[in-house]
């Protein structure tokens, strides 16, 4: 820890370079401006935008060891006066200061997530408090929010934050691939996050425009990738060679099998990055060492080296909701409808399918024998395969006989079958396949399906067809049923071949991507959406559709809910109507069988209102392991209400029920899920920081901006302006981008720069109420493209930030701004930022030195400044007059006067910030006290006789030391803002 002799001999002059960001420095004779400092073996890397001419708006890394890296003494100043109307230039360029220079990491107010185009949730804004928890060394968390909580917006609100932090400019999202284009278009139309889609389209791009040479992960500083492309061994010495803000990886289930691909890509990514999001409804299935490498990933001290954790550390890494939670269900209100009870359709077969039933049930599944024709092992398991493709559909089943006799006989044709044939032999299963599959295509005509038939029955009834806007998704989960539907049901609707579209893993991303897209839009031609199961995960299909149909039942709880949530989830207004389809075959055992599948219809539905899941229900937490339970049941090896646990049962069985999540947040949403709903959270001051800045909104400073960067900015940019159009009152601006601003909306999604034109014409909402209503709009008949014709402009929107740096180029940065304000003394307005040894804004304070004494007439001395700590800027900003409303009474006659009372004052400030560093200092000392204690447990664990510890695991935490001590504030940023002088002058200037 500092004391203060020694924080005082490195508030001015450190050892180490003194830059923050938002500073200028000067290297190989150009200007730059600092964006992130990092450390580095022999100095500091620091990470830069260029102002002056040539290298304006490129960037660019310079290693304090190779290049000269000259920062501009802040007490070498020249103030200067400035006559514009209401100060607009100083205004303007202390505002581009303030929102160049990041959120402090010590700050735990929300400052730009909660200004964003997305309900402002309080369950929500948890998930961002607790990913910034200083308990944590980085920003590191498992949302584990049940199915239809939000979680994209929970990621948008952290990224958002991160970025206002100085903390997210690379990052990287790895996606299913079926969600890419939705999770690109969320992060860029909510949060004004633009991300390049790395899908076969997007890989396409970088091998021709890119040398085999450039690694697309150091050009692409935010990029969307689907897993199953990341994962490729092409890619690993490319990631290998980089490292990221932030890393966000989705449906993250998938990673816990540490033999997978999968797990090998989060392995690699996890400890180079310093941000670590993962996101998945089911993280835990069951096996501790399953979760346990998630928590791993996270955190590698919070598993021990025995494989175990404590409640605690799970506490501290994991937020974890449902539905009925009551931070939740108080706040989601008619933004998330009600389920309705679910519908079991019973469907008696036709004649034909009700001989297919009645032949695997009385020869493969309940033999008078006791043995089917399977003439292979687990000879109880086949059957069940055949019974299952037959109750997805007769395609399904002709799939499942044809694949069968190709692997017996070469052929799905057999040239000849065998008569009787020796029961137990390949022949004999050649003439039961056979016999089976003559029955069956009686029933391939969709004609002669009873299920086909109740399905089409059931679509009419909801009022699915031509002159409707009705629209249902339909699963199914075999391939043969999702192409077998898609082709009979428009012409049994009356419907046109491109209103019934399917939706399965076999079609490429970008396809895939299409269609989800296209569903969402009011006007897509879309009434049926025939889907398989890879649509069953993150993809939202509630925007335009409350109607979903499981056209065969999943053998699984999980797969039920995974389904269901599709439609049912947060933004749904129309109550969910889900139906199930279930044959009643007149083969008594067979229909006993079937009348389990639909007990587990209905079982899903009461864990999702009684217990907002059904994760413990089965207690196997997987979808294979849960198929694998009711193939038992159907054996008759298990009875289902063996398998199916009551809701007490079920939270027993729920590893995670018996941690108490909402420790985090007290004890006001501690209550039983069955007590009324806790009031929500106001967004009060205490939650969400108060804007501080010298302007109302964005659009104003946008607009302040542009004016001082063009002399006429309404006239065209042949004629040196932006063609910039804001009326009076109307919610939008527009302009015309020059060059400069061309080139940083080049990482905006292709799609929408292409389809809205933004390089010709930028249209803007400037409220977030019109920005909503655009984006609906979008989703709307009136418009050809998916994306809002006026954007959203965010505070994180980079033509605010082009706007910033023009402001921040026409400084020089050895300036600093005279006003004549409502002061009775001479004020001089500082910014002191705290940093670490990454170069990392730990705290801020704004302060004021007073010069309360006389001026002395000849060139003396000043007498020391009283210095004030501002608790409001907003407010002092007004006091001042400089908010905007009042006029500009004139220059100072001699500004240069106060460049004595800038430099005079630094020893008073510095003495000021000492104290505020001290508080700070205790802070963290008791911060790595904690996570010392955390490394000594760990490292304790792994010295024990015959426990053996991955040296990668043993690298990861030594990791984990070395970035906790770097956060050790070390040394004070400090720089004159403002000087104001009293309107009616002062005694004892020349």
């Amino acid at each position: 820890m500092l004391d203060n002799d020694s924080m005082a001999s490195s508030a001015l002059s450190p050892k180490t370079l003194d830059v923050a960001p938002g500073d200028t420095v000067t290297v190989r004779d150009e200007l730059w401006m600092i964006m992130k400092v990092e450390p580095a073996a022999d100095g500091a890397l620091v990470h830069v935008r260029g102002l002056s001419e040539l290298v304006r708006d490129t960037t660019a890394s310079f290693y304090e060891a190779i290049d000269t890296i000259t920062p501009f003494d802040p007490r070498d100043v020249r103030v200067v006066g400035d006559n514009t109307p209401r100060y607009r230039r100083t205004r303007v360029q202390l505002e581009a200061m303030l929102r160049k220079a990041p959120v402090p990491l010590q700050d735990a107010k929300l400052h730009t997530s909660a200004s964003m185009l997305a309900d402002s949730l309080s369950y929500q804004r948890q998930a961002v408090t607790k990913a910034l928890d200083p308990a944590n060394i980085r920003p590191r968390l498992l949302i584990a929010d049940a199915v239809g909580l939000g979680k994209t917006i929970e990621i948008g609100m952290i990224l958002s934050e991160l970025v206002a932090r100085g903390r997210g400019e690379r990052i990287l999202v790895v996606t299913p691939r079926s969600v890419l284009e939705q999770m690109q278009a969320e992060l860029w139309n909510r949060f004004a996050l633009p991300f390049v889609r790395l899908d076969s389209t997007g890989i396409q791009w970088i091998r021709r425009h890119l040398p085999a040479s450039r690694n697309p992960f150091s050009y692409f500083s935010r990029a969307i990738i689907s897993v199953d492309t990341l994962k490729s061994e092409r890619f690993r010495p490319q990631l290998e060679n980089v490292s990221w803000d932030a890393v966000v990886i989705d449906e993250s289930h998938n990673l816990t099998n540490a033999a997978t691909q999968n797990n090998e890509l989060a392995r690699l990514l996890a400890p180079r990055t310093e941000a670590l999001i993962l996101a998945s409804a089911t993280p835990h299935n069951g096996r501790d060492e399953s979760f346990a490498e998630l928590l791993r990933l996270l955190d590698p001290t919070a598993v021990q080296p025995d494989g175990s954790f404590s409640e605690e550390d799970v506490r501290r890494l994991v937020i974890r909701r449902h539905r009925h939670s009551p931070e939740v269900a108080a706040v989601v209100g008619a933004d998330w409808a009600e389920r309705a009870a679910p519908e079991n359709l019973l469907i008696s077969p036709s004649t034909s399918e009700d001989a297919v039933a009645d032949e695997l049930a009385t020869r493969w599944l309940h033999p008078a024998t006791g043995r089917s024709p399977y003439s292979g092992r687990e000879s109880r398991l086949f059957p069940w395969t055949l019974a299952k493709s037959f109750l997805s559909s007769p395609a399904a089943l002709e799939e499942s006989l044809a694949n069968r006799l190709r692997s017996l006989t070469g052929s799905t044709q057999p040239e000849s079958v065998p008569q009787g044939a020796a029961p137990g032999s390949t022949e004999a299963e050649v003439e039961a396949l056979q016999r089976l599959r003559d029955l069956n295509a009686a029933s391939l005509a969709t004609a002669s399906s009873a299920k086909f038939r109740g399905l089409v029955e059931h679509l009419r009834r909801i009022g699915v067809g031509k002159s409707t806007p009705t629209r249902v998704v339909v699963f199914a989960e075999r391939l043969a049923t999702l192409n077998w539907l898609q082709r009979d049901l428009p012409k049994k609707l009356g419907l046109k071949p491109e209103n019934v579209t399917v939706l399965h893993g076999g079609l490429s991303d970008v396809e895939q991507q299409a269609v989800i897209e296209s569903f969402k839009l009011d006007d897509s031609p879309i009434r049926v959406l025939v889907a398989g199961d890879m649509a069953s995960e993150g993809v939202n299909l509630h925007t335009q559709c409350h109607h979903l149909v499981h056209y065969d039942i999943p053998w699984s709880l999980i797969r039920i809910e995974q389904r269901n949530g599709r439609i049912d989830r947060y933004g749904q207004r129309e109550r969910p109507q889900i139906a199930s389809l279930v044959l009643r075959p007149t083969h008594e055992e067979f229909s006993g069988d079937l009348r389990i599948l639909s007990k587990l219809v209905e079982r899903a539905d009461s864990a999702n209102r009684r217990l907002g899941g059904v994760a413990g229900v089965m207690g196997e937490y997987s979808v294979s392991k849960e198929e694998s339970e009711i193939e038992k049941v159907l054996a008759g090896r298990r009875s289902i209400d063996d398998v199916l646990a009551t809701d007490d049962e079920a939270v027993q069985h729920d590893p995670l029920a018996d941690l108490d999540f909402d420790d985090f947040f007290g004890d006001e949403n501690s209550e039983a899920d069955t007590a009324p709903p806790a009031e929500p959270k106001d967004p009060s001051a205490s939650e969400i920081a108060a804007r501080f800045g010298l302007f109302p909104g964005d659009a104003d400073f946008l607009d302040a901006a542009v004016h001082l960067a063009f002399i006429e900015p309404s006239s065209p940019l042949a004629r040196g302006g932006v063609a910039w159009i804001r009326d009076k009152g109307s919610p939008f601006v527009e302009l015309t981008p020059p060059p400069d601003l061309r080139s940083r909306l080049t990482v905006l999604p292709q799609s929408y720069v292409a389809e809205r034109r933004v390089h010709e014409r930028l249209r803007l909402a400037t409220t977030t109420a019109v920005a909503q209503a655009e984006l609906t709009a979008a989703r709307g008949g009136e418009n050809p493209s998916s994306w809002p014709r006026a954007h959203f402009l965010s505070p994180l929107h980079p033509v605010l930030d082009w706007a910033a740096d023009r402001a921040l180029a026409s400084l020089d940065r050895r300036e600093v701004p005279v006003v004549r304000g409502a002061s009775s003394y001479p004020v001089v307005l500082f910014l002191g930022t705290l940093l670490n040894e990454r170069g990392q804004v730990v705290t801020r304070a704004f302060v004021n030195a007073l010069f309360l004494a006389p001026l002395p007439k000849d060139s003396g001395t000043l007498a020391a400044p009283l210095v004030q700590p501002i608790e409001d800027l907003a407010e002092q900003f007004a006091e001042w007059g400089l908010n905007g409303h009042s006029s500009n009474p004139g220059p100072v006659q001699d500004p240069g006067f106060y460049s004595r009372h800038v430099r005079e004052a630094f020893p008073a400030v510095t003495s000021h910030l000492e104290l505020t560093g001290t508080a700070v200092q205790e802070q963290y000392k008791q911060q790595l006290a904690a996570f010392e204690d955390r490394y000594e447990r760990w490292e304790h664990g792994a010295v024990i006789p015959l426990l053996r510890t991955s040296r990668e695991q043993k690298d990861r935490v030594e990791r984990e030391k070395q970035v906790a001590q770097s956060l050790r504030p070390t040394q004070w940023s400090l720089r004159a803002l403002l000087v104001v002088e009293p309107l009616d002058g002062v005694e004892g200037r020349n």
